[in-house]
């Protein structure tokens, strides 16, 4: 009896470690919201013969992933709107907002620690909106574009874990100037995200 008191204890303790480890499911989704970070290409481009350079921008991030088989999501990117000045040669000449919604699909690495790794490819499609300029009418047209990922989840719970990814997404935009086509801007941005995700 006290050999069986013993396995029995063992056994509860290691599936109590192994509930923070545990893989993701079919069936599965999960939820994140967290604090992303746009951080453009340093070159991005030339405009009306001018080098363009368009900021970093920060927003509230929020991820919905739909696990179609053990480890394989879907997942959605979406965020609040992130702000951008743009400059050319140096001097600030307006500002830009986008919302970059990101549809991939991730493979989850099974693990049988807490740490969950992950990489992910998907497509991006990015929007622009208030667009302003001192210049006058400023224009920056929609971008389809791959998007690729690699991040990792730290479980804290069987169903809660703590999230740090980074994406490049390919994000090419033609600009105009008061209905003049000036160029393309080519941001080409790393994404950095850091979120609390919640499994059901």
């Amino acid at each position: 009896m006290k050999h069986t008191s013993r396995f029995v204890i063992a056994a509860c303790a290691a599936l109590a470690l192994a509930g923070g480890a545990s893989a993701q499911s079919k069936g599965d989704w999960t939820l994140g919201v967290g604090l992303g970070g746009v951080f453009p290409d340093s070159d991005n481009g030339t405009l009306a013969g001018a080098a363009a350079d368009v900021d970093n921008g920060y927003a509230l991030t929020i991820t919905g992933e739909y696990f179609f088989a053990d480890n394989w999501g879907v997942e959605l990117l979406a965020a609040t709107q992130f702000k951008h000045d743009v400059s050319l040669n140096g001097g600030e000449i307006g500002s830009v907002k986008h919302l970059p919604p990101t549809l991939s699909v991730n493979y989850h690495f099974p693990t049988q620690t807490a740490w969950k790794p992950y990489l992910g490819v998907g497509v991006n499609y990015t929007t622009f909106s208030d667009e302003s300029s001192g210049l006058g009418n400023l224009e920056l047209d929609d971008s389809w574009g791959v998007a690729v990922q690699a991040g990792i989840d730290y479980a804290i719970s069987d169903r809660d874990a703590f999230r740090a990814n980074i994406r490049w997404i390919d994000i090419d935009s033609d600009v105009t100037l008061n209905g003049a086509n000036v160029g393309t801007a080519e941001i080409d941005p790393i994404v950095l995200n850091f979120a609390y995700v919640r499994r059901f």
